[in-house]
Formats: structure tokens, sequence, C-alpha cells
């Protein structure tokens, strides 16, 4: 493949959404949605239970993520979880110029959340993890970018 920029494009994309497989789907709605700020703008059906939904779409500031469960709609223990975890690990990154009051909001609301530092590529990053342990980074980019 050439690294050629052509300005005739053969697909036309328009965003992404990730699909995160949850354990736990009401805890992982609660943290997107009541945590993070994401709003729920669709969904598969009317759960039994609250925020126990077989899909959801999730939007904030133009960014979309799906959720689905993993799995039987029981959450597995939690050995289970970390073992598929540590196979299929990914990570999330989220552009956000205010890290330090995003590391005070998510702290004080009893999120375990590294502080901010500098990454070995000079970005400036906050590492989170959501309830199912897929890593979050909030990142910056340097000011001379």
């Amino acid at each position: 493949m050439s690294n050629t920029n052509t300005s005739a494009k053969p697909i036309h994309l328009q965003g992404s959404a990730p699909l995160l497989s949850v354990f736990n789907m009401p805890a992982s709605v609660r943290f997107y949605r009541d945590v993070l700020g994401f709003d729920v703008v669709e969904t598969s059906d009317k759960p039994d239970r609250q925020d126990d939904f077989q899909w959801a779409l999730l939007r904030l500031n133009g960014i979309e993520l799906m959720l689905e469960p993993r799995g039987e709609k029981s959450c597995p223990k939690p050995v289970t979880a970390n073992a598929w975890l540590d196979r299929h690990d990914m990570s999330i990154y989220f552009g956000c110029k205010e890290l330090d009051k995003v590391y005070t909001y998510l702290s004080s609301s009893g999120i375990e959340v590294q502080e901010p530092s500098v990454t070995s590529y000079g970005y400036k990053a906050l590492y989170v993890r959501d309830p199912d342990g897929f890593l979050l980074v909030f990142h910056s980019y340097p000011s001379n970018k």
C-alpha cells in the first residue's frame, strides 16, 4: 500500500464507536453516564432491571461508545473477568484539555485514578479503568503541537 495522500478517498468515514463487551451492564452504564457524563441515546430494549440493556449507544460531545453484555446477563466472578481482560486488553483515548480538573472530579467521586503525568511522547495523560477494567486515557496535546 502506498502512503501517498490523494484528494479522492474511496471510503468516506464519519466517525467510530468502539463496542465494549462488559460483564455488568448496569454498572457500566452508570459509570459512563453518571460519572463521565455520556448520554444514553439508544438502547435495544426496556430491561427488567434498570440499565440492564442488551445493547446501548452512548454519546458525549460527538464521541460515541457502544456497550453490550458479555455472555450471560448475570455477572461472572471477578476472576473470570480479570482472566478475560488479561488476554483482551484495550485502551480508549479521549482528548481533554483540563486534566487536573478531571483528576480532582474523578478522585472526589471515589474513582481510582492516577494523577496526570507526561508521557514518553510528550503528551500529558491521566489513566483510569472503567468497571470492567478497560483502560481510559484522558490526554492533552502539548502546547507546541
